[in-house]
């Protein structure tokens, strides 16, 4: 595969899975730190990451927002709820394990 179509692809897929979270706001980010150890912030960091490394300079609220589909504080608003206590304690355990090995 020719490295333009990868990269293509590539694009296509974060497109993808940003519309998917987009789809499943029910999916808090702390469920998503307890399962597969990153959140849609994480996803803003690392686009600000990749930018940087790429000699261009973008601001992380701008990445939250492309990440999140509207200012991060609305989204927080209507869509955040609070964590459980559970969800608390899953994630503590998560943080723990890492330390681990």
């Amino acid at each position: 595969m020719e490295k333009q179509k990868e990269t293509e692809i590539e694009a296509a897929v974060f497109r993808r899975l940003l519309a998917h979270l987009d789809d499943n706001k029910d999916v808090q980010n702390i469920d998503l730190m307890i399962l597969a150890d990153f959140c849609r912030n994480c996803l803003a960091k690392w686009y600000v990451a990749a930018a940087e490394e790429r000699g261009e300079t973008l601001d992380y609220e701008a990445a939250r927002e492309r990440v999140y589909g509207m200012p991060y504080s609305e989204w927080k608003t209507h869509y955040q709820a609070q964590a459980t206590p559970a969800q608390l304690a899953a994630f503590e355990a998560r943080q723990a394990d890492k330390g681990c090995g």
